[in-house]
C-alpha cells in the first residue's frame, strides 16, 4: 500500500484460537499496527467461553512482533460504538487504513425459538454495528486520506442451508449484499471493499461430534482453520488487492456442505 506501513483494525478478537487473533497475528508479522477490539462478556455468556487476560497477553504477544498494539472493550450493538472505536484507535495508534469486520454475534435460532429479540441482538451487532463502523471509517479515511493512500475493509460473512441458525446466516446476507455497492461508493476514495466467508473453520466451537459429521464435507480431508482464513485476508490487506473490490471471496477449502 502507499506509504508507510498502515495501521489495521480488527474487531472481535476475544480467544487465542478465534479467526481475529489469526488475522492480527498474520498482518503484524508483515509489520502492520494492530488496534483490536474485544467483547468478553459475550464469549462468557453466548460464546466460546470468555479467556480473562487474553487481550493484555494477546497485544504483548503482537508487540513482540515489532509492531505498536492497542485494544479495547467494544459492544457493537451500542449505538455509540463506531464512534468510539475510531476515536480510540487513532488517539492510540493512528487512523486505521485498514478494517478487518471480524466481530459477530451468534445465538442458535430456527423457526420454532426465533424471538424478535433474538433477530434484533443479532442485527445490532452483525449489521448496524459493523456497517456503521465501516462507513465512520470510510468518512473519516476520506477526510484524511483520500487520494494519498489506499483503504481496505473485509466483511467476514456466511452463508448454508443450516435451519438451527437462521438469525445468524440472515444477518450475514446483509453484509454480502452491501458489499459492491459499498465498493462502488468507495472505489473514488480509494477504498476497497470485499467479504470473506471462511466456511466451517475449527477456532473453538467444534466439538467432536462437529467434526465427525464435518469432516467428510471436506475433499481435503481437514477442516479449516482460522489461519486458512487469515491468509486471504492478508492478501486483502495488501497493496497486491488494490484491484480487487466488491468481491464475496471463499475461503473454505471446497467445503461441499453448501
Amino acid at each position: 500500500m502507499k506509504g508507510s506501513l498502515p495501521i489495521a483494525l480488527v474487531t472481535g478478537v476475544s480467544r487465542d484460537k478465534g479467526i481475529g487473533a489469526a488475522i492480527c497475528r498474520i498482518l503484524a508479522r508483515d509489520g502492520m499496527d494492530i488496534f483490536f477490539t474485544h467483547w468478553g462478556t459475550y464469549d462468557g455468556e453466548d460464546g466460546c467461553g470468555k479467556e480473562e487476560g487474553f487481550p493484555s497477553v494477546f497485544a504483548k504477544e503482537l508487540e513482540g512482533l515489532g509492531v505498536r498494539t492497542a485494544h479495547m472493550e467494544a459492544d457493537l450493538s451500542r449505538q455509540d460504538a463506531p464512534a468510539l472505536i475510531l476515536q480510540t484507535a487513532t488517539q492510540s495508534l493512528g487512523l486505521p487504513r485498514v478494517l478487518i469486520n471480524n466481530a459477530t454475534y451468534e445465538s442458535p435460532t430456527d423457526f420454532r425459538t426465533m424471538r424478535m429479540e433474538t433477530l434484533d441482538m443479532h442485527y445490532q451487532v452483525n449489521n448496524r454495528g459493523t456497517i456503521m463502523l465501516s462507513m465512520e471509517f470510510a468518512r473519516r479515511f476520506e477526510e484524511v486520506y483520500a487520494g494519498a493512500e489506499d483503504g481496505r475493509i473485509v466483511f467476514m460473512v456466511s452463508k448454508g442451508p443450516d435451519p438451527h441458525n437462521l438469525a445468524y446466516t440472515a444477518t450475514k446476507g446483509m453484509l454480502t449484499a452491501i458489499t459492491e455497492p459499498l465498493a462502488t461508493a468507495l472505489a473514488p476514495v480509494g477504498i476497497t471493499v470485499n467479504s470473506v466467508d471462511p466456511g466451517p473453520t475449527d477456532s473453538g466451537w467444534i466439538t467432536d461430534e462437529i467434526r465427525e459429521n464435518l469432516l467428510p464435507l471436506f475433499p481435503s480431508g481437514r477442516i479449516g482453520t482460522p489461519e486458512d482464513a487469515a491468509r486471504l485476508i492478508r492478501f486483502l490487506a495488501s497493496e497486491d488487492s488494490r484491484w480487487v473490490t466488491g468481491q464475496v471471496l471463499r475461503s473454505e477449502g471446497g467445503f461441499i456442505g453448501k
